[in-house]
């Protein structure tokens, strides 16, 4: 039996938020009322949900040796996440993010910094790390190594999840190695180049030959294909606070849909309400809740449906 559910290989971050009443104009001038630093990063935040979904988890990253990076591995730690090929990097600052959040909406603007110090290579991932686990998560940043994990996947039968938001130079070499891709809204419209994103997300696996090519929507939910069909699922609606990490908590619950064989329109379904949840709360992993919780939310809620993806993208019960 593997010794992890799931694996992670892909960054992390430590984010500073700033709560402000309302963004303000360009060039503007307002006060804010909170500062907040709490730790974040797509796979590695990922991996938290997965974590509280109860799953095995393992992280593979890069972290400073300064005090974000601290806090980043405090958290990690403190989340039951093995961290034993995590690499701290001397004399390097972590990935760092300054989060202006918008009481008003909840909606985000988020500014980044990666030092090159952070890279992970891909002679770092061996293939022990990859094998011992039944799923391989990963996003697109330093695209050799995650390649690199993706092979290794392929080549043992585990498949493979991808968190993508933007285009990377090399990832038509990580394609073809992915079962799940997980986009942004805008990731597939601007890799083909095609406006009309049921014709992107198309393209794109018709080329690639992935299980299901699917993107996420964001207050209008996510929309996915696979087996030639479209499936949509509505957003939930929620009191939002703060809409960082949404996106990264709905990979973690797909993750972990995917390992229990979900149909694809309940895997939908539960990402977005865990996706939803988190945006109850300030931070990445700031609402981040526990199954009965999720399903919960599925059972009272209202959803935001949107009469163009509800209309072309109606659901099936394809089984993942």
């Amino acid at each position: 039996m593997p010794e992890f559910d799931v694996v992670g290989v892909g960054l992390n971050a430590t984010d500073t938020l700033l709560v402000v009443p309302q963004f303000p104009a360009y060039a503007g001038k307002v006060p804010f009322e909170e500062e907040i630093l709490s730790p974040g990063g797509q796979v590695a935040s990922a991996m938290v949900a997965c974590a509280r979904l109860g799953l095995r988890t393992s992280y593979i990253g890069t972290v400073g040796d300064d005090e974000r990076g601290r806090i980043q591995m405090e958290s990690l730690r403190a989340s039951g996440i093995d961290i034993t090929h995590v690499q701290q990097r001397r004399h390097c600052a972590n990935q760092s993010a300054y989060i202006i959040i918008d009481r008003s909406t909840g909606e985000r603007t988020v500014l980044w910094r990666r030092p090159d110090c952070l890279r992970l290579d891909p002679e770092e991932i061996r293939p022990e790390h990859i094998t011992c686990a039944r799923l391989l998560h990963i996003d697109g940043h330093d695209t050799p190594a995650v390649e690199r994990a993706a092979r290794l996947a392929r080549a043992a039968g585990i498949p493979v999840t991808v968190d993508v938001d933007t285009i990377y130079h090399g990832f038509d070499r990580v394609l073809p190695h992915v079962d799940y891709l997980l986009t942004s809204s805008e990731f597939p419209v601007r890799w083909t180049n095609e406006s009309d994103p049921f014709k992107a997300l198309e393209m794109i696996q018709q080329e690639y030959g992935m299980r299901v090519a699917a993107m996420t929507l964001g207050s209008h939910g996510a929309l996915a294909r696979q087996d030639g069909r479209f499936c949509y699922s509505p957003a939930y609606v929620v009191n939002c606070v703060d809409t960082t990490g949404a996106g990264d908590v709905f990979h973690g619950a797909f993750c972990y849909a995917v390992l229990n064989r979900m149909p694809l329109a309940e895997a939908l379904d539960f990402s977005n309400a865990m996706a939803a949840l988190n945006c109850t709360a300030l931070g990445a992993r700031g609402g981040i809740c526990s199954p009965p919780e999720i399903r919960a939310l599925m059972a009272r809620a209202e959803r935001r449906r949107h009469p163009q993806f509800e209309t072309r993208g109606r659901g099936a019960a394809w089984t993942l």
